[in-house]
């Protein structure tokens, strides 16, 4: 039998726009470089504390009720014609296949999942993987995208189906690459129906379009691979979002390129 969690089974998973709360963010980079480092990974391409300024990138964490302690989150950025995905920097030079194809979701507004982290004292409980991939895709809505990207460990691409992601083909040794370093596999995924759902688990399906209806709830959870119940206090609004917002023509990535100083 499962002995008694380690952690409070209490928790909060919150969602907001990264330049709204800087202190959090920086909490939530503290978090991520620690997992990162116990791994010998050191130079992930989103391993930097730039993106807490940028106003196309919504934040996931799964914190104490009191708010000072983390035990993990996520990161979603929104293709914005400006900064590349972190898919496109960590894939762009090995298959350059890939702006194109953001710039085309982009039309329809696209995001990559990224970032995903959990403390070791809540491995397991889906905490910091099955949940907040799940509060992303409910945020999607909200945000106004309909695909949405991730580079998955062979831990995490289990949940490709669970929310009908599909694996992306067009680019590295069809979808997967050596990534962050060149003993790890990264495996490229996407999902291009986001609103409707219609590939999706029917169980995650009706869990992420209640999440939609009712952003702001306490709702009973069982983690995913240890039997435990959570109490998870959703607080999923955004206010400063709109789902037009990110509907753009992306701007050829070249272009950027040359605009950038240096």
């Amino acid at each position: 039998m499962n002995g008694p969690p380690s952690f409070d089974t209490e928790i909060r998973i919150r969602a907001f726009r990264a330049i709204d709360d800087p202190a959090t963010c920086r909490k939530f980079i503290a978090g991520h470089r620690k997992v990162l480092s116990i791994y010998g990974i050191e130079n992930i391409t989103t391993n930097t504390d730039d993106w807490i300024f940028n106003p196309a990138i919504f934040v996931i964490v799964v914190e104490t009720l009191d708010g000072e302690k983390l035990y993990g989150g996520a990161r979603i950025q929104v293709a914005d014609g400006i900064h590349p995905l972190p898919i496109e920097e960590a894939t762009g030079k090995m298959d350059p296949r890939i702006y194109e194809i953001v710039r085309e979701k982009a039309r329809n507004g696209a995001a990559e999942l990224s970032g995903l982290w959990n403390s070791r004292e809540v491995a397991g409980f889906g905490i910091g993987s099955l949940f907040p991939s799940r509060v992303a895709v409910a945020l999607a809505s909200q945000i106004g995208v309909n695909t949405m990207f991730s580079l998955c460990s062979p831990t995490t691409v289990r949940f490709k189906d669970w929310i009908g992601g599909k694996l992306l083909t067009e680019v590295g040794n069809k979808g997967t690459f050596y990534y962050p370093k060149i003993d790890l596999v990264a495996t490229a995924l996407y999902s291009d129906d986001l609103i409707s759902l219609g590939a999706a688990h029917p169980r995650e399906r009706e869990k992420i379009f209640f999440l939609r209806d009712h952003p702001e709830h306490i709702g009973k959870e069982k983690s995913p691979f240890k039997n435990h119940q959570i109490s998870i206090h959703y607080q999923l609004s955004l206010p400063s979002a709109h789902p037009d917002e990110y509907k753009i023509d992306y701007a050829p990535f070249e272009a950027v390129q040359e605009k950038q100083p240096g």
